[in-house]
């Protein structure tokens, strides 16, 4: 069939996502900018003539820098590392639509595989292969990795829906895609690169499911984050032989990693990354560090818990989590034996690696034995004297497929107790424990003048609440607003009355004791019946 190529100054109508577009709008006229040796360049009309003349010269500056980039690099390292997109595809030509247009400023770019399907079949389907962009970051330096990073998923589509006729797991997609500006280069220096961005993103709420995707920022941080640990310790040839298998998600990692002749499963490999993101030291073990030397000093802070000091001690705390997500929890404190009882959600499986760090700072890394219940203990003597530190690292690795943007929550807890023994060395303990609560004021000082500072700011409002607030959610204006109506209630319910914006261990025991004097159930979640009963004293 002889197809028409598209001619410079040609407009064309095209559908577009009215979720990314700044406007929300669902279709839009775009006229043909550049033509490249493998690209047409559709830039927006109602934008394009929003600009300047100066700027318009710029932007066409712009686009010839950038089809050489696609076209001398990131295509062909693409391409011969991924294999080849759709060619020449549903358009029968071989040059790939790039359509420009404004998008909500944390949008890089998108790809929708709808556009590789005749409208018989899409109605909303532009019937290319095409890319999107948005003109917001055009100039910025990021774009080429926008642009590869979107290629990538043009590439995954031919590679696992044309050839195998299968559809890879969202995340998975979204990893390898992750993955492209690094290979070609574009992260290599830090400051300001994509990989910059995925790291603040990841610290800020390093316990996001990696199989779970929202579309978030916190999705990629943590899904970039892991990925890189994956090239670093086995190799590209992982995702390019995944991507190349009829299997997808897990089964298809698995699958690459038994051909390229390693021992390890999916399984293991994500509980060494949880290891190696909170220590990141090669010396303890070369599996357990970044090879990376940009991440080569990321490190996950643990939620802190503080045993009571002097005599007998005990706690128990009951946290939320989903599949394949990570959790951190140091226990310090107490003086004597440690037992320390985990219990799990039955219906899934856990693993809870832990590590004991001794007063020299040597850590010794190992994993609680969990029955068919979900069960297990571990004994630790000498607890605050030659040892220091217990971290728990639980997860869940029960679910291998058909992966969600709502996955479930299940529940686990574990207590920690502690029995004196009778010689152990009081006046180290004594001084561990002056230096902790030396420490604990000084970050009560601290904290209480961001308070003062975000309140004057009005950075608080709390008139209603709306969503569902959770353990481990980080940084939140809906969390300083549970931490000021908690405070309120008056030291009975919050002695801390610190307000933060992240959800830990010490609201999440606040909003309990708020559950019991309203008559509902314990569990430190904050949702529907918590919410209402708050929204009620609050007129709401």
């Amino acid at each position: 069939m002889f197809v028409l190529a598209d001619s410079p100054g040609e407009k064309n109508e095209f559908f577009v996502d009215s979720s990314y577009d700044l406007n929300k709008r669902t279709q839009i006229t775009a006229t043909l900018q550049k033509i490249g040796s493998k690209t047409y360049f559709y830039l927006d009309d109602d934008w394009w003539q929003s600009l300047d003349y100066s700027k318009k010269q710029e932007m066409e500056n712009t686009l010839r820098s950038l089809d050489q980039e696609f076209s001398l690099k990131i295509y062909p390292n693409l391409t011969s590392t991924f294999g080849e997109e759709w060619k020449p595809g549903i358009d029968k030509d071989d040059r790939i639509t790039i359509l420009i247009h404004p998008m909500k400023k944390e949008a890089g770019g998108y790809f929708n595989n709808g556009d590789e399907y005749p409208r018989i079949q899409n109605p909303f389907s532009n019937e290319r292969e095409m890319l999107y962009l948005n003109s917001q970051h055009l100039n910025a330096d990021l774009a080429k990795g926008f642009l590869a990073h979107e290629f990538t998923h043009l590439i995954t589509f031919n590679q696992k829906e044309k050839i195998h006729g299968v559809q890879e797991e969202v995340w998975l997609n979204e990893a390898r895609a992750e993955t492209s500006p690094t290979l070609l280069g574009y992260d290599s220096e830090f400051e300001g690169s994509n990989l910059q961005k995925r790291v603040k993103a990841f610290i800020q709420n390093p316990s996001d499911s990696l199989t779970e995707w929202k579309g978030e920022s916190v999705d990629y941080g943590v899904l970039n984050i892991f990925t890189q640990y994956l090239l670093d310790q086995y190799g590209l040839n992982i995702l390019i032989d995944s991507l190349r298998a009829k299997e997808v998600g897990i089964s298809s990692l698995n699958y690459a990693l038994e051909k390229n002749g390693f021992k390890e499963d999916f399984s293991q490999i994500f509980t060494n990354w949880l290891i190696s993101v909170f220590i990141n030291d090669c010396q303890i073990n070369p599996k357990y560090c970044y090879k990376n030397p940009n991440l080569k000093d990321l490190r996950v802070s643990p939620s802190l818990i503080y045993l009571p000091s002097g005599g007998e001690s005990s706690l128990l705390v009951t946290y939320l989590t989903k599949e394949w997500s990570a959790n951190f929890y140091k226990i310090i404190g107490g003086k004597g034996e440690l037992k320390l009882e985990f219990r799990g959600t039955p219906i899934v499986n856990f693993k809870v690696p832990y590590l004991i760090q001794d007063s020299q700072g040597k850590i010794l890394i190992n994993f609680l034995e969990l029955d068919g219940s979900q069960k297990g203990e571990v004994s630790i003597l000498d607890f605050g004297t030659k040892n220091i530190s217990l971290t728990l690292l639980p997860s869940i690795q029960t679910k291998i497929s058909g992966f969600s943007e709502n996955e479930p929550f299940y529940s686990f807890s574990f207590s920690a107790s502690t029995i004196e023994e009778k010689e152990a060395e009081e006046e180290l303990i004594k001084k561990l424990l002056e230096q902790i609560e030396f420490l604990k004021n000084e970050i009560a000082k601290v904290q209480a003048e961001i308070n003062a500072i975000l309140a004057s700011r009005g950075q608080v409002s709390c008139r209603k609440f709306e969503r569902d607030l959770y353990f481990g959610l980080m940084n939140s204006s809906d969390v300083r607003c549970l931490q000021e109506f908690l405070k309120n209630q008056g030291r009975e319910i919050y002695p801390e009355g610190l307000v933060t914006g992240n959800f830990l261990s010490l609201t999440s025991e606040a909003v309990k004791r708020y559950q019991a004097e309203k008559g509902i159930i314990q569990t430190g979640y904050f949702g529907p019946l918590t919410r209402a009963a708050m929204n009620s004293e609050l007129g709401r």
